[in-house]
Formats: structure tokens, sequence, C-alpha cells
């Protein structure tokens, strides 16, 4: 067994939690600096994204000298977003500068008065208070505790900050500046505009055109004589890559470590990102086949039935891949490529954490079982090529608390490590040959796991013989050193190299980046560079990217292929089989003789969102549970329906439902033979990093397991109508149900139970009793 490395204490830091993780679906890409200098330029040339320039530190439109310091990073956004009041300048709001405190510097600027025009739009939030922060020039306040929604009107919509300055000479207080600080989250800006007394802009740039400036040295382009054999598949493979590698320049290496890898042209290899998902089907890349939550997929305990899914989601995968290559020159858009950052394995210990609906449970065995098939289904079974390819996450010792996790140090004793957090992963590796593992944002033992070589070296691949690539969490190398994070090292030029030292391959985000610099200072070779590119490429050799179309068995794999009849009726079968009916005192199934009105009850029942779970696709054809109750009850019996009360209240109790939306849900009661309440959570109240408002949740996480309150409530006067109450429990996480398991005669546990829950959950409830009837078989995992 590999040693594991003495305890190593993380430095202190008490400073607010930057918000880095991707909440709100728009795709980005972010560059961490500190105390650097980033230029605008007059000669650029494109090497990646986020962008790099060659630069000659001037302003291209006015001769001005502009630079940014600080502690900030850059970020880009999906250009299809929507922008009111953007104009043809649309793309200059696509892009920002954020973080907690930086300074735009001007230079030369002759004395005299300056109006500044910051552009601003909110692409991040949606609510107002999400973000404030302040914005300083010398002794003058642009603007105090400034809040982009509250300004503008709502998200999405541009406005702008402005203020006249006085600027004296620069050989008396210096050049002029302009500093943002957070308040609330991070300060930003989109554009960036200085005019004079005359009105004539001096100065104007926006987020997009600030990069950072690499030497003539990095980006020199080696010279090679021999002709390319990186797409001969007679070749071997690790010559193959190698040879690929040999013809970048140092810039390029760089940027082909970004999720978002841009394409280089004059090598014929196309763009590729990497960040894909599909824990439950692929999502965030439009229609696709939504199959029940993990938490439930794991209820099924059929790792068979999971492998057929994972299989169905990588023909979509390879489906939507292939569609999109065909027309954009063999890319791979954002969520749109073939390496999907799935399963995730991590281990549910804690009912609160609102993450563990993405897991398969609390059990090592069940999870490692399970993981591997999923991971057999998604990547196939041709020995030469993948149909797509998984990634185990996020390793290791990763379950929360979610509002911690950048900053978070856990301990196992070493027969936890062992025996609880680490035998899914060494399974996913030796029995699925999974093709990625992503590190986590925490630290264990004191080493961030992005920079552990215990973790990702010595156990993962000497010890488990793992040869796919290592991704990191999104956001998590500039965790390993930013403000109120890990602190684990200085800068981010210290933190990229950790991280590729200790095995680390791929960054999700612009981080790494800062490599360039790392190679200049000595702090990593252009060897250790190399290795790294050489593990991300081998994905894309090994998904057959780079073979003739007639050696790649899944390059015909059309469109039609995507959502298809077929793949829905799996998802009704795996819906039906994670259902898990904890209570029936012989209510169940309902007698359809016995029975002419059925009065459908509470938040979930007619949500068709609420059936996806996070991380997931759009379904095309979804059913909520009231429709699917209404299709099975069929046209002699009558299906009513009221809300009666939301999912939890607000901690203002904005939310509380008015007496008439109560009495109504009662005389609906009253007035059918059997009420059905579809209550429970949704992934808008638990999940990844969240801001969640509502009494019993903080952070994406659930600070109490019970019903909440004001549910359990509206069950106790139905229940006091006399009639029969099923409940239909919605959640990602346990439920406690003290009240309910005691007072009702019959609860399922539907999770969320994708695009056909609603059809599901007539198995358990129907109307007949049709001799030999199935019975919901799941169990809690």
């Amino acid at each position: 067994m590999t040693t594991r490395p003495p305890l190593r204490q993380a430095n202190d830091s008490k400073m607010k939690t930057k918000r880095f993780t991707r909440l709100t679906g728009l795709p980005f890409a972010r560059t961490s600096t500190q105390a650097m200098l980033l230029w605008l330029s007059a000669a650029t040339i494109w090497l990646s994204s986020p962008v790099a320039f060659a630069a000659d530190e001037t302003c291209a439109k006015c001769g001005q000298a502009v630079s940014v310091s600080g502690e900030f990073a850059h970020a880009k956004y999906d250009a299809s977003l929507a922008l009111e009041g953007a104009g043809e300048n649309s793309a200059a709001f696509h892009e920002e500068i954020y973080g907690e405190r930086f300074t735009v510097t001007i230079a030369h600027l002759p004395a005299g008065k300056y109006t500044i025009s910051i552009g601003v739009a909110e692409t991040w939030f949606s609510a107002p208070r999400q973000r404030v922060f302040n914005v300083t020039s010398g002794g003058t306040t642009l603007a105090k505790d400034f809040d982009i929604i509250a300004t503008a009107g709502s998200a999405r919509k541009v406005c702008y900050i402005t203020g006249v300055v006085e600027h004296e000479d620069d050989s008396l207080k210096g050049p002029l500046t302009v500093s943002f600080s957070a308040g609330k989250d991070n300060a930003k800006f989109n554009t960036f505009e200085v005019k004079n007394a005359l009105g004539a802009a001096v100065v104007s740039f926006s987020a997009s055109e600030i990069a950072d400036a690499y030497s003539a040295a990095a980006t020199r382009i080696p010279e090679i004589s021999e002709p390319p054999i990186w797409r001969n598949p007679s070749q071997p493979l690790p010559v193959r890559i190698n040879d690929l590698i040999r013809r970048m320049s140092l810039a390029e290496k760089v940027a082909q470590l970004q999720n978002g890898a841009p394409a280089i042209r004059r090598l014929g290899l196309p763009a590729f990102d990497y960040w894909s998902e599909a824990l439950h089907g692929v999502a965030r890349n439009g229609d696709a086949t939504v199959f029940p939550q993990a938490i439930g997929m794991a209820a099924t305990w059929d790792p068979a039935l999971l492998q057929q899914e994972a299989g169905v989601i990588g023909i979509e995968g390879r489906a939507k891949f292939n569609d999109y290559a065909a027309t954009h020159n063999g890319d791979a858009k954002l969520c749109g490529g073939l390496t999907f950052w799935s399963p995730n394995i991590n281990i549910f210990r804690d009912p609160r954490w609102g993450r563990g609906q993405e897991t398969y449970g609390e059990d090592p065995f069940l999870s490692g079982t399970l993981g591997v098939a999923f991971i057999k289904g998604l990547q196939g079974d041709d020995p030469n090529c993948m149909l797509a390819m998984g990634c185990a996450k996020h390793f290791a010792v990763h379950s929360g608390p979610e509002p911690d996790r950048h900053r978070f140090d856990v301990t196992p004793t070493e027969r936890d490590l062992y025996e609880t957090y680490l035998p899914q992963f060494e399974m996913a590796v030796r029995e699925g040959h999974v093709g990625g593992v992503m590190g986590a944002y925490n630290a264990v033992d004191g080493v961030p796991a992005c920079a552990s070589s215990f973790l990702l070296t010595d156990l993962l691949r000497k010890q488990w013989g793992f040869d796919g690539y290592v991704v990191s969490d999104c956001g998590a190398i500039y965790d390993i050193w930013g403000r109120d994070r890990h602190q684990f090292v200085k800068t981010s030029e210290e933190a990229a190299a950790a991280a590729v030292k200790a095995g680390c391959n791929l960054c999700c985000g612009g981080d790494y980046n800062a490599l360039v610099r790392s190679v200049q200072k000595g702090l990593v070779t252009e060897k250790e560079i190399d290795r790294a590119v050489y593990y991300t490429l081998w994905t894309r050799f090994r998904l057959g990217l780079f073979d003739p179309p007639e050696k790649n068995p899944f390059s015909k794999i059309g469109i039609e292929q995507n959502d298809t009849p077929e793949h829905e009726a799996l998802a009704l079968k795996v819906a039906e089989e994670s259902i898990v009916l904890l209570k029936n005192d012989g209510v169940l199934p309902v007698n359809r003789s016995e029975i002419k009105r059925i009065a459908v009850i509470g938040p979930n029942a007619d949500v068709d969102w609420m059936l996806e779970g996070n991380y997931s696709g759009h379904a095309s054809r979804p059913v909520t549970i009231l429709n699917g109750i209404k299709q099975l009850a069929g046209p002699n019996i009558a299906v009513t329906f009221a809300t009666g009360c939301p999912w939890a209240l607000r901690a203002d109790g904005s939310n509380k439902p008015r007496q008439n939306e109560i009495d109504d849900a009662v005389a609906k009661a009253k007035a059918a033979d059997v009420v059905i309440f579809v209550g429970g959570i949704t992934a808008r109240l638990e999940g990844e990093e969240m801001r969640a408002d509502f009494d019993g949740f903080s952070g994406g996480d659930r600070t109490t397991i019970e019903l909440p309150s004001v549910q359990t409530d509206l069950l106790k006067a139905l229940a006091g109508t006399g009639r029969p109450v099923i409940l239909v429990n919605c959640s990602g996480s346990p439920m406690a149900l003290p009240w309910e398991a005691e007072q009702l005669p019959a609860i399922l546990q539907a999770w969320y139970p994708g695009e056909q829950g609603g059809r599901a959950i007539g198995l358990p409830l129907q109307f007949t009793r049709i001799t030999g009837l199935p019975v919901p078989a799941s169990a809690l995992s």
C-alpha cells in the first residue's frame, strides 16, 4: 500500500469566499493573477481562450499604456447569451475582468478633467444584492455599494458607472488609476472608456482586449522538417501523440491544458472543449434523454441497467458531437465534446450534503460497482476506440460541505481513507478502465487535492496503473493559492506549477495560463508541461478523433439517434425501478373499482423541471407526476389538482401560503376518494454551491433533514379530512418523515425521476389489480 504522507496544515485564512463554480449554466474561462500586469496590445496574436497576446504595452486605439493589476481573473461567457442594451458591442459584454481588489492604470495622460465610463452587465447572478462593489479613482468615488442588477433593472442588461475626475500630471501624483473593490462577491467590468474635457475618447477598451503578454520564446514555433505522422493510425499511439506535441510552441502547449483548448489551424488541430457532463443523460447541450438522478439510479441496485443507460448516453453524446463537428471544422464546443465528467462516485456520508443526489449513496462497494457499470457503458467495448470517455470525480475525500469546499481541509483516519473514500476510485481505474479522473477542491491532510502527488501520482498512476488524464475541478487551481482558499502557495505561477508537477494534467478554467511564467521562473520544466499535454491529448486519440472516418466505428452515428422513443422507454424503465416503496398499509395499489375522484396536491406534482435534478439535459417530452396520474386514471376517474403550499418558506416568510390556497387544497381532498401528495424538495434548493434563502437550506446544503414544515402542516390538514393520503416524496437526499411515517398509510420515495417520472409513479400506484403486477423492487442506497 502506498505510504500516506504526513499531515500538512494549510495556511489559515479569514477572507471572504469568491464564487468560482459554474452555477448558471454559462460557459466561462478564467485566468488568475496576483500583482501582475496585463497589457492592452497593439500587435495581437490570438493563442488561446482565454486570450494571450504578444504585447507592446500600448493601447491600439489611443497610444496610451493601460494595465490591470491586483487580484483578479478573466472570464468569457457564451456569445449566444442575449444582452439588452449592448447593441453592436455585444461581444464586449460577454467577457469580463473580475476580482476582489484590482486596479486599472492608464499612464501618460495629460493633466486635466476626464469623464470615466465603465460598462457592466450581470451575466452571473439573477437577483439584486448578490454582487456589490465599489469603484474609486484617487479621492473620487465613482460608485459605492454598486449593484448592477438594481441599477440596470434586471440581469443581462447593460448599464454604466460614470464619473468625472481631475487628473494631475503623472510626474506629480502618478498615472490615472481606477480601483475596484468587492463588497459582496466580486467587482467587475466589461468595457472601459475615458473622455477628455472636450468629450473625445482618449482611452477605450474592453476586458476582451486585456491579455497576458507572452515572451517571444514562448510563442516560437519549432522548426520540424519531417512530415507529420500524428494522424496516421498505423503508428503506435505514443509516437503519434509525441509527434503532435513536438510541433507546438510552449504557449500552444499551455493553451491545450485549458478545458477550452483552442484550435491550432496551422497544424490542422481542431478546437476541443473537454468540459462535458453526462451524470444521468447528456447535459447542458439541448434536448437529450433525461434519466433519473444518480441517487435514484443507485436505488435500482442494477449494474446491468446502469450500463445499458450509460451506453445510450454515449450514443447521444457521440451523435451531438458528430453533428456539430461536421459543420464547425471538427471543433467541439463547451458541453458538446466527448469527455464527460461523470460519474460522481463520492460517498454520500452526510444526508445534508446538497450534491449527494449526484452520487450512488454511502456505500463504497455499491458506488464502485455502479460506477464501473456506468463507465463501461459510456466508453463502450471497442478495444481500439472509445464511444465516449468517462471521468470519475471528485478525487478524493470530497463529500461537502458546499460553502466551504474551496478551503476545506479533510483529515480522515488511515482506515477511513482506504476503506471508505478510495475503494470506488480504485475500482473505476482497475475494473472500469476509466479515461479520466477529476481532482477535488478540498485539501487532504493539508495538501490541495489537485496539488497532491500522493493522490494523483503515487496512488492513481503508480499503484493503480491509471493511464488516462487528470483534470482539476473548475477553479480548483486558483484554490491552491487564492485568498480565503487553501493558500498552499503564494502565487498563480506556483499553484499552476505545483498542480502540473503533482499530476493534474488539465485545468478547468484559465488558471494554467500562468504556466508560461512558471516555466520562465523555473518552477516547472517544459518537459513536465509536455507530460501533461501528452495525457490530455491522449483522450482525443483514444476517442478516434484523429483517425480517418472509416477507422472510427462511431463516426456515422447521426443526430437522429439522439432522444429516440427507444431511449425514452429505457428512461421509463430506469425510473420505474428506482422508486422505493417506504410504507404501505394496504392502500396500494389503488383499486380502480373503489374510487371515482383523486386529489393530487403538492408543490412537486406539476413541475417538469423538478424531474430532471441537477446536471441534466433538457427533456423534450417530460411527463409530470400529475400528468402521469391523469394518463393512468383514464377518462372515468376525475383528477383534481392544487399546489397547496411552496416547497419551503423563505427566510423572511414572504412566500407563506395564503389561507385560501390551503382551503382549496383541503376542499379538493375532502371531495376525493384518495389524496396523492407530491412533495419534497428540488435541485434548486439542494445542489452545488448555491444561494438559497429558504428555511432549512444554506449554500446548496440542507440544515435540517425533515420535510419542510410548511408541507407537513398541509399534510396534517389533508389527513384531517379522513381521506387516505399517499405521500410521494421527491428529493435527492434522505428525508426524515417522523409524523408522516406514523400517520400516513403509504409513502413512496421517487427521487428526481427523470423525464418519464410521471408515468413511472403510476407503477406502484396503479388503479387495477392485474395478476402479476410488479411492485417497486428498489431500495435505499
